[in-house]
């Protein structure tokens, strides 16, 4: 079977389509930036994943392109990267800040000329704002010091936010692991292991069945730590009656799903059992709301109002889903405050988090936006309360 994966011709038209959105948007260049860990913008019209250093894009209006990288990665980009033209920059260097004195740099100026972009009054955007640091900021307006440079961020929502089937077919792939992953932990549940033995079970069978890396970085909680929004596993050993929180994942040439479930060492009851049926059943209702023409923030008014309706208001920390794609987070999220309309192949996350004073859970899986409704790329919560017996 070959492998699921964006083709040489999406990178292609990926930087047509931003070079339109620049051009009416009245700039003469973004710049997009990466690093190891936020690696998106870079590596969408790229395909180059830093390791260590940060990593950029620079597309002019007219479509022409280039990748900057770190001067370690010189070799790797080339070998690696989609676009032709692969510049080697200071500014792009790892944290430990060398100097690498005897490098003979590459600076903005040399990557404008190359894309034909000349002047002085430029007007830059800045497509990734937060992915920008500061030597990468600094190395720009040093070459460009009469430029406007101006942020830009909605440019690569717009270009990122609807999949296309290629896309779709990498999420898919991702979910199909995931569900052998999470199958795989559930069997090797037992009082007496830890939390970071059964992150190692997932990991060997992701990368057993074809993923290229995590997802995020995978986590399996139990008891007080389900009560973290967000945190990492440890060597906490699991015991019989505690709560465990699944969240796995699987890397898919960037694409990034992931399956969140609590699971129970034992039978789960009384209060326990009220909180974590509630958030299940948000969950399902947020599933329930979302088709093509639904404003968001409606949808997320209407969640965190049965939050409140149901005496569990100090309880929320966030919902009801957040845009998914070659980062497990990634934007647009859905908030109370958030004034777009759902689009058909907008992608999300159906993540429903409840925190409680001893313990917590969450429910998540991937979806897609479709006219009538919305396709869910995994039945695996349907399952419901998983209780092991021992």
């Amino acid at each position: 079977m070959s492998r699921v994966c964006i083709p040489d011709y999406e990178y292609k038209e990926r930087i047509e389509r931003a070079a339109a959105l620049i051009r009416a948007r009245g700039l003469d260049a973004m710049l997009v930036c990466s690093t190891e860990s936020d690696y998106a913008n870079a590596r969408y019209f790229s395909g180059f994943w830093p390791l260590f250093e940060r990593a950029g894009v620079v597309i002019s209006a007219t479509g022409e392109a280039a990748l900057l990288v770190g001067p370690e990665s010189a070799v790797f980009g080339k070998d690696r990267s989609k676009i032709d033209r692969v510049f080697v920059l200071r500014e792009f260097r790892e944290s430990a800040d060398p100097s690498y004195p005897e490098l003979k740099a590459d600076t903005f100026r040399d990557v404008f000329n190359a894309l034909g972009v000349k002047g002085e009054c430029l007007k830059i955007g800045l497509g990734s704002y937060v992915e920008c640091t500061l030597p990468i900021f600094e190395g720009l307006k040093e070459s460009f010091p009469k430029a406007e440079i101006v942020k830009c961020n909605d440019i690569m929502v717009t270009l990122r936010q609807i999949k296309s089937e290629n896309e779709l077919a990498c999420i898919r792939e991702g979910f199909r692991i995931i569900e052998l992953a999470t199958d795989e932990v559930i069997r090797n549940l037992r009082p007496g292991v830890n939390e970071l033995q059964m992150v190692g079970v997932a990991q060997r069978v992701i990368y057993e069945n074809g993923a290229e890396y995590e997802g995020l970085p995978m986590y399996v909680f139990s008891e007080e730590s389900t009560r973290h929004a967000i945190s990492r596993s440890c060597y906490r050993e699991i015991k019989k009656g505690d709560i465990v929180q699944l969240n796995l994942s699987a890397k898919i040439d960037g694409y990034s799903p992931s399956i969140g479930l609590p699971v129970v060492m034992g039978k789960l009851e009384g209060e326990r059992r009220e909180l974590v049926e509630f958030c299940l059943k948000m969950h399902e209702w947020t599933e329930a709301q979302l088709k093509a023409g639904v404003m968001a923030s409606d949808v997320a008014k209407g969640f965190y109002q049965k939050y409140c309706d149901a005496g569990y208001k100090d309880n929320y920390v966030y919902g009801p889903c957040h845009g998914t794609g070659m980062i497990e987070v990634e934007a647009p999220w859905m908030e109370t405050s958030t004034d777009y309309l759902l689009e058909e192949n907008m992608t999300f996350q159906v993540d429903t988090f409840i925190s409680g004073p001893t313990f917590g859970c969450r429910w998540e899986k991937g979806i897609a936006v479709k006219k009538d409704g919305c396709e869910s790329y995994t039945d695996y919560l349907k399952k419901g309360i998983i209780e092991l017996e021992f």
